[in-house]
């Protein structure tokens, strides 16, 4: 399947950006991926490439928007166009209040709320002559905020005005602006120990009692993995889903509604 779509994709290194990498070029889109990580993203742009996709990569630090003008341009140079982006870069520190330090809080804000916004500033100029879609990716601390981490509530809650705002200012130019926020998601980022999500074994869940709280809220009986958030990204990226901005679209298998 082929067709002449472009979606630029953030934190494409992790499960979520890959797995949406993989599924839009697996339905004939081209595909930039970009990560802090430029090992990671290029080793998966190859596998793509060996594949039959058509896709290139490159570092992106979303805190600078220096980088996020040299990636667009790059894009531009590569395929002519870009139709969507995908926002999915983001960070937490499972620490409520009194722990969690004024440099976490710029470190979850800077990344998940202030990346996006420069991601959509700057990306706009290229999808007004024809239309676009910029697809921010939320969370369950979108709608349910948590005292384990008073930053990532609050980058979440905030993407939702950032989103809105998009939405009507660029919906004359034809570009929709919308919010993905899967509920618990089986990934590294909840797994993992890394720079930006730090976990350890009383919030991995590695650790079965964490495992099982999580799974325990999910009336559909399973926890989301990459290729299910990546369906309805490529869904929202679609004509099918035309008449679709501004909205906040919860997918979490029902643990919005207990």
């Amino acid at each position: 399947m082929s067709n002449e779509k472009v979606v630029f994709i953030t934190a494409s290194a992790g499960a979520i950006g890959e797995a949406q990498a993989r599924l839009f070029s697996s339905n004939g889109y081209k595909v930039y991926l970009t990560d802090l990580n430029e090992k990671s993203v290029g080793i998966i742009s190859k596998d793509i490439n060996l594949n039959g996709g058509k896709t290139s990569f490159s570092k992106l630090d979303v805190t600078h928007e220096n980088e996020w003008k040299k990636n667009l341009e790059n894009c531009m140079k590569k395929f002519n166009r870009i139709d969507v982006l995908c926002n999915n870069a983001g960070s937490n520190f499972r620490t409520g209040f009194e722990n969690q330090s004024f440099e976490m809080w710029n470190k979850i804000i800077s990344i998940g709320l202030s990346g996006t916004f420069l991601g959509i500033k700057n990306v706009t100029k290229y999808m007004k002559e024809r239309g676009g879609v910029i697809i921010n990716l939320g969370s369950l601390a979108s709608v349910n905020s948590s005292d384990s981490s008073p930053g990532y509530s609050a980058q979440k809650m905030g993407l939702l005005g950032l989103t809105r705002s998009a939405a009507l200012a660029y919906a004359k130019y034809k570009i929709r602006c919308v919010m993905v926020s899967p509920g618990h998601v089986d990934t590294p980022f909840v797994r993992s120990n890394n720079e930006y999500s730090p976990n350890d074994w009383s919030t991995s869940i590695d650790n079965p009692l964490n495992y099982k709280k999580r799974l325990d809220q999910i009336p559909l009986g399973r926890f989301l993995l990459g290729p299910d958030i990546a369906k309805l990204f490529l869904f929202l990226a679609s004509d099918d889903a035309e008449m679709i901005t501004g909205n906040n679209i919860l997918l979490d298998g029902g643990t919005s509604i207990i």
